[in-house]
């Protein structure tokens, strides 16, 4: 059985099964990709719901493993060089489980170096200005009298949403197969009507996205992953 003793985390949120990968998460766009990630690789994992409250990811625990108090995190008892590793950044973990497992990374160096690309592209753009359309539109920042910021997030919104689009042009999938790389843009394009802002950046006339959302939550795994761990 695997000593995962030098994680305080583990003291919070104990592995119930020690042998298998540890995710410590919540179902927010980031938390997703991990959880969609492990179902589809087939990889077995146990989910421990971290809460965005302070008393989760601001706790020593959760620090200890991420010092940017964020999910998701993971623990693999399994870790590249015979010993545990704990691994955060959602970009990062997708790119880990990818290289352990040889799945959903492509076949050749140039199949890797495009779904990176699209992941980078999720990571530094998709995923920040969407989180920041969010602020701006539905939540605390939507009260603000001066709209200007408001507006510079929805018009990058639609930039991004364009540039997708565009590329998705008789393509099924962002960067050949299915990859991580969707995995990573997807959830963030389905937070769009959590933000109820799919009408401000005109998201119907985004047809191959509409599609391509709508093929990716058809899949099996996605449709566990997104409930994983489970809000209540």
């Amino acid at each position: 059985m695997a000593d995962l003793s030098a994680f305080p985390i583990t003291q919070k949120w104990p592995a119930q099964n020690p042998d298998v990968l540890q995710l410590y998460s919540f179902p927010t766009p980031n938390g997703v990709k991990v959880s969609i990630a492990l179902e589809e690789m087939g990889l077995p994992y146990e989910a421990h719901k971290v809460t965005l409250a302070d008393a989760d990811v601001k706790s020593p625990e959760f620090l200890s493993l991420n010092p940017n108090n964020k999910i998701p995190a993971i623990i693999d008892p399994d870790g590249p060089d015979g010993k545990p590793v704990g691994l955060f950044e959602s970009g990062a973990i997708l790119l880990y489980l990818a290289d352990k497992t040889g799945k959903l990374i492509g076949e050749t160096a140039t199949d890797r170096a495009q779904v990176t690309q699209w992941l980078m592209f999720q990571m530094g753009g998709l995923g920040p200005m969407l989180g920041q359309l969010g602020f701006f539109y539905k939540f605390a920042g939507s009260e603000w009298g001066d709209k200007r910021p408001q507006q510079r997030y929805i018009d990058e919104a639609k930039r991004l949403l364009n540039v997708l689009n565009l590329e998705l042009a008789g393509k099924d999938w962002v960067a050949g197969e299915y990859s991580i790389a969707d995995i990573a843009i997807a959830p963030w394009l389905r937070a769009l009507d959590f933000y109820g802002a799919k009408e401000v950046v005109g998201w119907e006339d985004h047809r191959n996205l509409v599609a391509y959302l709508d093929r990716f939550l058809e899949r099996p795994a996605v449709q566990t992953g997104l409930v994983t761990p489970p809000r209540d």
